[in-house]
């Protein structure tokens, strides 16, 4: 990852990164509340997020800042962005246009459920 960012200082300070420097981001689609992907963001790839109005993600495979949509048309157009209570976690509500998914499928999650005891509520 490239040195320091311009994210604004007062928001940088609030984070808190893994080792490698990024934070999860949890994308959901922001009037339906569909859980759409995860992604990583170090404080670059949210900067842009913040600035641009599209989301940028830092891969981890690739090393490299990718925009979502750039290559596929379906961008993730900004709506809103919250940092969780412990500042490990983005909550980066979007527009999704098209898939979110690599696959092709709207979400990561679509049919890819395992198999779970649910719990009761005690009485």
């Amino acid at each position: 990852m490239p040195g320091p960012s311009p994210l604004d200082p007062a928001v940088a300070a609030r984070l808190k990164r893994d080792a490698d420097g990024l934070v999860c981001a949890v994308v959901q689609q922001h009037d339906t509340h569909e859980v759409l992907m995860v992604g990583w963001m170090d404080d670059e790839a949210l900067h842009r997020t913040l600035t641009t109005g599209r989301v940028t993600f830092w891969s981890r495979s690739r090393q490299e800042y990718w925009r979502k949509g750039d290559t596929s048309g379906h961008a993730q157009h900004v709506h809103s962005v919250a940092l969780d209570c412990d500042g490990d976690a983005l909550l980066v509500q979007v527009d999704q246009v098209g898939a979110a998914c690599h696959t092709g499928s709207r979400t990561c999650f679509e049919g890819r459920d395992l198999p779970a005891v649910r719990g009761q509520r005690d009485a």
